[in-house]
């Protein structure tokens, strides 16, 4: 047992949905390797009678089942008729021959029995794109059909699941049961999507409701029949991923023997559903990793060992994520602070500066960044309830308004933060960096006017600063001009936009401060520089300072892009805290301005003479290997934070080696499991 499925192991056993398209080997294998990581125990996938008959089509299959049933307790269900022996002419029709999908039945068994022990005959055959109930209409075909193949599968030491209908339809279930179908299987399947397919202000009404319904038909037939939920989940076409945690957690909690999430992953944009092209987003965001393989939240929790089943809501919260995923629980006497992100880094970071000098604060976060979820147990370790988290992503904007609404203040710090990532996929990171913001404007704009924003852009807002006149001066690029040397970047610079991370940045760095001069809005912009410090889970993508003291520390090598003379003004994540409370305090001054934020000249240091430092503070020089330079790299870049100072008082007063001994310290001491020796205060 891994630790994930250790840290599972209080929950009923639960499996996925998951249909594979011939040729998906890669996929197949990766979804098995996730499955297992999140302590999943059963899977139940398709076994198409049409595509088995297709060229190559048994192929296929030769590899799948028997994949698949070395890895889970393997639910295999067999419908969709090959055109060829359809009355229809379609794979949704009856065969002219009924017993000719005993047969098959019959042949997956023989050739594939020792993958299973369960097969699930047909899919919700009240559905019009599973089995064509016009040519059907009191289901006699469909009654014979399975009945024949339900009976032989019995015979031959196997259990038979009958599908279940979608929408749940009792009428249905109990002419099966007069039909003698019910008396031939060993459970009957349930499908049921609350929020996604059932409207919960029509047709929905409760696990336990439909259930209770179910059982007492099924109990009129043959009782002790199981109940299967064999396809329940949600959606997240809207972003609510913290909503599809809470419906898992529902069904968690299902009277049912069995259960089996859909899905896995979502469903790539330029692939067909049985409706067609891109017909409904809704088919397209019911996994619980986005069709690129990104994990969602509930995966995050899974993987963390944080899902709890659903209590009745006067029982007390069993984990932290159960009393995080809904509305925080304020103080009425007064406003609170909220911190979109405020689980990352600097998040993490301002969010105790406020909490120890008194604050309630809402951090709301989707935990996407690995490791995050340490930083806001942290929080709720040193400070108990006057922490309120809030598991959701910015572009749901109920979560957003449950955060922000009747806040004192807000500062937006959450972001697609990584340049890589977003020559990736662009447009993950526009959805989430602009549109995101533009969401959080939103609710401030509609419902809370007053509260005031303070939003963390980039510097890489100015571009790759091509124009400028640079030279190398010993172990650094440098620009010629003495004066731009001696001071920085000013905010006066033109921005240029580089690379789909600058320019989603850029977008909404822009908005944040329309905002202010469209609709009045109390918002400010600091465009930061490299911060480091403290609760930093540094990678190569962003995180440079860390991701090379953690490799140092480890005694691994250092992949350095470019020639290692890039110059940065790093600065310590304690000075960025000073900043954004300082521009807090001076909103009304303020309002409607953008400041760069970084360590200034006097903290200007380049790549390789980092890592000279590193290599004093952990005694051994790390190996480093070359990479060519990075798309929109700086070679120089340093902020004039001059302007800052003049508004709102603030200084620097953590110098770089500080710093990084700092950051060692706090690494040797909760990440590497040494004694802590800190250097910052």
């Amino acid at each position: 047992m891994n630790s994930v499925a250790a840290a599972n192991a209080g929950l009923r056993p639960f499996g996925f949905v998951e249909w594979f398209r011939p040729g998906e080997h890669r996929r197949v294998l990766a979804a098995i390797e996730g499955m297992r990581r999140v302590g999943a125990t059963s899977l139940r996938t398709h076994l198409s009678w049409a595509d088995y008959q297709a060229p190559g089509g048994q192929d296929w299959y030769d590899w799948l089942i028997p994949t698949l049933g070395q890895a889970f307790d393997l639910l295999p269900c067999i419908h969709y008729t090959p055109p060829s022996l359809s009355r229809t002419g379609l794979c949704t029709g009856a065969p002219r021959r009924l017993r000719d999908y005993a047969d098959f039945v019959d042949h997956v068994l023989t050739r594939y029995g020792n993958s299973f022990r369960h097969v699930e005959l047909w899919n919700e055959p009240n559905n019009l794109l599973d089995w064509d109930w016009r040519e059907d209409h009191d289901w006699l075909l469909f009654c014979e059909m399975i009945g024949d193949a339900a009976h032989w599968v019995e015979q031959r030491g196997f259990r038979a699941v009958l599908g279940g209908p979608c929408p749940f339809d009792p009428n249905w279930l109990e002419l099966m049961g007069e039909r003698g179908v019910l008396g031939k299987v060993s459970a009957v399947g349930f499908h049921g999507f609350p929020g996604t397919w059932d409207s919960e202000a029509s047709t929905w009404r409760g696990f336990d409701v439909h259930l209770q319904a179910m059982r007492s038909i099924l109990d009129r037939y043959r009782p002790g029949l199981q109940i299967w939920l064999t396809e329940t989940g949600y959606s997240t076409w809207r972003n609510d991923e913290a909503e599809q945690v809470e419906r898992f957690r529902a069904a968690l909690a299902a009277p049912a023997e069995r259960l089996y999430w859909y899905g896995w992953q979502d469903i790539p944009r330029d692939v067909a559903v049985q409706e067609g092209l891109y017909f409904d987003p809704r088919h397209y965001h019911l996994g619980v990793n986005d069709a690129q393989g990104r994990p969602k939240l509930l995966r995050r929790l899974l993987e963390a060992g944080l899902v709890t089943p659903s209590r009745p809501s006067s029982s007390p919260a069993s984990s932290p994520v159960a009393s995080s995923l809904a509305a925080p629980a304020l103080h009425a006497s007064r406003g609170h602070v909220a911190i979109i992100g405020g689980a990352g880094f600097i998040g993490s970071n301002l969010a105790d500066a406020l909490l120890r000098d008194g604050e309630q604060v809402v951090v709301l976060d989707s935990l996407a960044r690995p490791g995050v979820e340490r930083n806001l147990a942290w929080l709720q370790d040193r400070h108990g309830f006057a922490v309120q988290p809030l598991l959701a992503d910015l572009r749901d904007a109920g979560a957003v308004a449950a955060a922000v609404v009747g806040a004192r203040a807000v500062f937006h710090l959450a972001a697609q933060v990584a340049v890589t990532s977003s020559l990736t996929d662009p447009r993950h990171d526009f959805a989430v960096n602009a549109e995101g913001t533009l969401n959080v404007l939103e609710v401030l704009r509609e419902r809370s006017p007053r509260t005031p924003l303070v939003f963390a852009s980039t510097n890489k807002v100015y571009g790759q600063l091509a124009d400028l006149d640079m030279m190398e001066a010993g172990r650094r690029h440098q620009p010629s001009d003495p004066v731009l040397r001696g001071h920085g970047i000013a905010e006066q610079r033109p921005l240029d936009f580089c690379t789909p991370y600058g320019c989603s940045k850029g977008v909404a760095d822009q908005y944040v401060l329309d905002y202010a001069h469209s609709f009045g809005l109390r918002t400010a912009v600091l465009r930061m520089s490299c911060i480091y410090g403290p609760r930093q889970f540094g990678t190569e993508d962003q995180g440079w300072v860390a991701h090379f003291l953690i490799r140092a520390l480890a005694g691994e090598p250092i992949t350095l892009y470019g020639d290692g003379k890039q110059v940065r003004d790093i600065l310590h994540v304690n000075d960025a805290v000073s900043a954004y409370r300082r521009v807090m305090n001076a909103i009304d001054e303020v309002r409607g301005s953008a400041f760069n934020l970084g360590g200034g000249p006097a903290n200007a240091v380049s790549l390789v003479e980092v890592l000279d430092e590193i290599a004093m503070i952990t005694g051994r020089r790390s190996p480093t290997h070359r990479q060519v330079w990075r798309t929109g790299d700086q070679p120089w870049f340093v902020a004039d934070t001059r302007r800052l100072t003049a508004a709102t008082g603030w200084q620097l007063e953590v110098g770089w080696r500080d710093g990084l001994r700092d950051l060692a310290g706090w690494l040797q001491g909760e990440r590497l499991g040494q004694p802590a020796s800190r250097a910052v205060a």
